[in-house]
């Protein structure tokens, strides 16, 4: 029996392959043979979970002839590969990807790292920070306060408390765009509305227009659904979106659903203009397509004087074409896991029917909580004490980049929680590992993009500040070094750092 559970086509490998590009070597400089650059090529894709783990690689013919090398050059990687157990074989089944003993599943998304690791890596893969306290144990006070009536339920509420869809409604009608509790489900944080609108809209091979880059959660999110992933490229540095190329790939591609972060964009920072948002809106419109607004970051502006443009669904009257995200997990704290999506009261009535099927709703005390801090202000005095940590994490990052890593190329946001950085010249995938090696975890590029885009990038998120930010920093310029020098794969131990 086969132990390969999904399979890579020769085609596919040479694409992701074909993005992991180096600064080219300097004189003196010993480039690696070429079985042995494309078994750590290989290596690296497995590591970032690009190549999933038990996935059937091609045939050594195939893949020599996508890649134009010789066939003995990918045996030679394949066998290099099985020695250091990243490739298993059987005769009749052909090879597929592992692990060595002993060494992590790799993650395909951003998850956080563990607690007790905290004190020798610093984490810059999770863009989420510390709860804002006191404002967190209030609210949860205040919650259980709330409690007892609900006790005496049952306790599902696949919409939602009515308490905070009314809630939701009021703030969106504040805004300036008049909502009704009926147009509001309440949803285990962002990713299980995104989840619910996919399951809803999309419907595996269906077509999803993405931006490039995009939130890498929500793009593994959409593979683990069987969506066909569309890109559409953002426009230069933190202008938007390039709206001109949103309508041709709407009209070519006609994709089921379009999703986009118009406000204070994860990675890029960049906050798109009311122009921006109109002309977006009416090509989805024009091309039947759902556009999925994901307003997670829109409260995170940083410096006086940003002046936010309206709510894309601001857009859409008539609710026909927006279905919009928000979530307290950005704004207020990542383990506060109460999201909402805001659409056509049909659109709210079929997602809380699919519900059933899911998860069922959504945990009561929490909705408490999130509704204590909106109908007490708290909410407001704790997303200003957010923004000023995130402010001054920023300003210390970017100094500290700065110092250590002035060839790095990045425009500085005015909002959101995330820097993204152009590398140089290097490898994001290959500093991602090295950053492993000397005590720091950077997310790379390409788990941002589609098809191994964005391999000279890496995302730096505001969580750290002071000397844990000079401390990164310094790590990451380590682990440029060792990229550099083509140390990949040894070199600097980690260094105990505790905050």
């Amino acid at each position: 029996m086969a132990q390969w559970t999904s399979a890579v086509g020769a085609g596919q490998l040479a694409r992701l392959l074909g993005s992991q590009q180096d600064r080219p070597a300097g004189p003196g400089t010993r480039r690696p043979p070429a079985y042995r650059a494309l078994a750590d090529g290989i290596r690296l894709l497995v590591l970032e979970g690009r190549v999933p783990v038990a996935a059937r690689l091609p045939a050594e013919r195939e893949l020599a002839l996508a890649l134009t090398v010789s066939r003995t050059t990918v045996a030679a990687a394949y066998e290099a590969l099985r020695a250091e157990g990243f490739l298993e074989s059987r005769r009749g089944a052909g090879s597929w990807t592992a692990v060595p003993a002993g060494n992590p599943l790799p993650a395909r998304g951003l998850e956080p790292l563990p607690p007790e690791a905290l004190g020798s890596l610093i984490d810059l893969g999770c863009a989420a920070l510390p709860a804002p306290e006191p404002w967190l144990t209030r609210a949860v006070q205040g919650a259980l306060e709330e409690l007892p009536p609900y006790a005496h339920t049952h306790g599902d509420y696949p919409a939602g408390l009515p308490a905070l869809r009314a809630m939701i409604a009021e703030r969106y009608t504040a805004r300036g765009i008049p909502t009704m509790p009926e147009q509001i489900m309440v949803t285990t944080g962002a990713m299980g509305a995104i989840d619910a609108i996919c399951h809803l809209f999309g419907g595996r091979g269906e077509r999803i227009a993405v931006e490039s880059p995009s939130y890498a959660n929500i793009l593994q999110l959409m593979r683990e659904a069987g969506a066909r992933l569309v890109p559409v490229a953002m426009a230069e540095g933190l202008t938007g979106w390039d709206v001109d190329r949103w309508r041709q790939v709407l009209r070519e591609a006609a994709p089921r659903i379009a999703y986009v972060v118009a406000d204070f964009h994860n990675p890029t920072g960049a906050l798109a203009d009311d122009d921006q948002r109109r002309r977006l809106v009416e090509a989805a419109r024009s091309a039947g397509t759902v556009l999925v607004a994901d307003e997670t970051m829109s409260e995170l502006w940083l410096d006086d004087g940003v002046e936010m443009p309206r709510p894309v669904c601001a857009f859409d009257p008539a609710g026909s074409t927006v279905v919009t995200v928000g979530s307290a997990s950005k704004a207020f704290w990542a383990g506060m896991r109460i999201g909402w999506v805001r659409a056509a009261p049909d659109v709210i009535r079929s997602l809380v029917a699919a519900r059933a099927y899911a998860d069922l709703g959504t945990p009561v005390l929490e909705q408490l909580a999130v509704h204590w801090l909106f109908s007490t202000g708290g909410w407001e005095q704790a997303v200003q004490v957010r923004r000023d940590q995130a402010r001054r994490n920023r300003d210390e990052l970017v100094g500290a980049v700065r110092r250590e890593l002035p060839d790095w190329e990045f425009e500085v946001p005015r909002g959101g929680l995330t820097l993204w950085v152009r590398t140089g010249g290097l490898s994001g995938s290959r500093l991602a590992e090295a950053g492993e090696r000397v005590g720091v975890r950077v997310p790379s590029g390409p788990r941002f993009g589609v098809d191994g885009a964005f391999e000279g990038y890496v995302r730096l998120p505001f969580t750290v500040g002071g000397a844990v930010a000079e401390e990164a920093a310094a790590r990451l310029a380590a682990a440029a070094r060792l990229v550099e020098n083509g140390g990949v794969g040894g070199g600097e131990a980690p260094r105990t750092f505790v905050a």
